[in-house]
């Protein structure tokens, strides 16, 4: 299974494929990752790439091949539905981070339009409130443990216990609570939202 996770710097979306990454071996699975980082200081594009059960191919997801993007913002997951394979499925945080230049009104960053085109054209795509949810689990920063939790509604090849253990793992001790919180808020909330 392939999984592709996108988003901007910020949003943990490392801590979010090295949690994946830790659970299929956990399970296992073979598991083969690697990320693209653009300026992640900058609220610039992170993706990274999980391929879960592969051994003979390299880290890299190829265009049409995932089963599932995961994207923790709407533009970013706008911009690599190319990765999904025919089919394919999508969970997307409905809140935008918006770029520099249309916050200065230079550019836009049209979201309805962005958010309809995703679902127009994505018969597999549910969009989520994750940052309330994440805000109400306590920190805005639990985003990624929301997604993950939702995620576990996709089917994915091990039990989320295991998903949730392993993402805690990598976190200090004192948000264990609050994130834990933050993914069952995301897997009761079924995954998606229309």
């Amino acid at each position: 299974m392939d999984i592709l996770i996108a988003g901007v710097g910020g949003q943990g979306i490392i801590l979010a494929s090295r949690a994946l990454a830790a659970a299929a071996v956990a399970a296992g699975l073979p598991v083969r990752t690697a990320e693209t980082i653009g300026m992640a200081q900058r609220e610039g594009s992170v993706v990274s790439h999980v391929r879960l059960g592969v051994q003979e191919a390299g880290p890299l997801i190829p265009a049409g091949s995932a089963a599932i993007l995961l994207a923790l913002e709407p533009a970013e997951g706008c911009r690599h539905l190319r990765y999904l394979q025919p089919g394919g499925r999508a969970l997307v945080a409905i809140d935008p981070v918006v770029p520099v230049m249309a916050a200065l009104g230079k550019s836009p960053y049209p979201l309805a339009e962005i958010l309809s085109y995703l679902q127009s054209n994505l018969a597999g795509c549910h969009c989520l409130a994750a940052l309330d949810l994440a805000r109400q689990a306590g920190s805005p920063r639990t985003l990624n443990l929301v997604m993950l939790g939702a995620l576990t509604n996709l089917g994915l090849p091990f039990p989320a216990d295991l998903l949730l253990a392993q993402a805690l793992k990598l976190l200090p001790a004192r948000v264990h609570t609050m994130n834990r919180r933050a993914f069952e808020l995301g897997r009761s909330s079924g995954g998606a939202k229309k």
